[in-house]
């Protein structure tokens, strides 16, 4: 099967699990697969009592609510990667564009190949990525980056929980923690990086997410 067959085939089954999932599927869903991960950009996805839930500036009851669903929806997603498409998940991170009702799905895949993606500007992004890290929480002990077609790049990072976070996490407060670690850490990468216009590009959306138990973190930039 080829690439744009086996995207084809992933965008129309995770276009379907969102609706059983949600009630209301999005306008579409494109999906990027690559060496080192797949990404699942979602646009224009938000059901009635969702925003009713914005509208009321209940963004924390909104997160909570997504993250339920998620957590029953993402297994069903990998389950069929493996099955249908023999690809392996390592983890699996996600974030929603409150602003624009967009989102992303990024899928880690477990490989026994590591490849080093030299793209241009890649020291400078690692840099910025490194100082933002440090205001927010704590320098990473490693970064890697790649890009995933020409309109999505993607930043992992390893090892950046201060004993703080840790703490709040094992008394219950991950759902807190993460919903102030989106806000601050967005707001930082905006307002004080030039990722964009120093890779020569215009920014659609920054997406950001953690797995807490792995100390892992993914940043989704995407790109007009």
């Amino acid at each position: 099967m080829s690439t744009t067959e086996l995207t084809s085939q992933l965008s129309s089954y995770t276009g379907r699990l969102l609706r059983e999932r949600f009630g209301k599927g999005p306008e579409s869903v494109h999906a990027s697969i690559g060496k080192q991960c797949i990404a699942l950009h979602i646009r224009n996805f938000i059901g009635p009592v969702e925003r009713f839930l914005l509208n009321k500036e209940e963004e924390q009851a909104f997160r909570y609510t997504r993250e339920l669903l998620m957590k029953s929806l993402l297994p069903e997603l990998a389950a069929y990667l493996k099955e249908h498409m023999a690809i392996e998940v390592g983890e699996l991170f996600y974030d929603w564009g409150i602003h624009n009702a967009s989102g992303i799905i990024v899928a880690l895949l477990k490989s026994e190949e590591t490849s080093v993606d030299h793209y241009a500007g890649r020291d400078q992004v690692h840099t910025q990525i490194s100082d933002v890290s440090r205001k927010v929480q704590k320098e990473p002990e490693f970064i890697d980056s790649w890009w995933l077609g020409p309109r999505t790049l993607i930043i992992k990072r390893e090892g950046i929980l201060i004993p703080l976070e840790k703490e709040l996490i094992n008394l219950g407060y991950e759902n807190t923690l993460k919903t102030t670690k989106r806000k601050m850490e967005k707001r930082y990468l905006e307002d004080t990086t030039t990722i964009a216009p120093m890779l020569g590009k215009e920014l659609s959306d920054i997406y950001v997410d953690w797995d807490f138990d792995r100390d892992t973190s993914v940043i989704a930039y995407t790109f007009l």
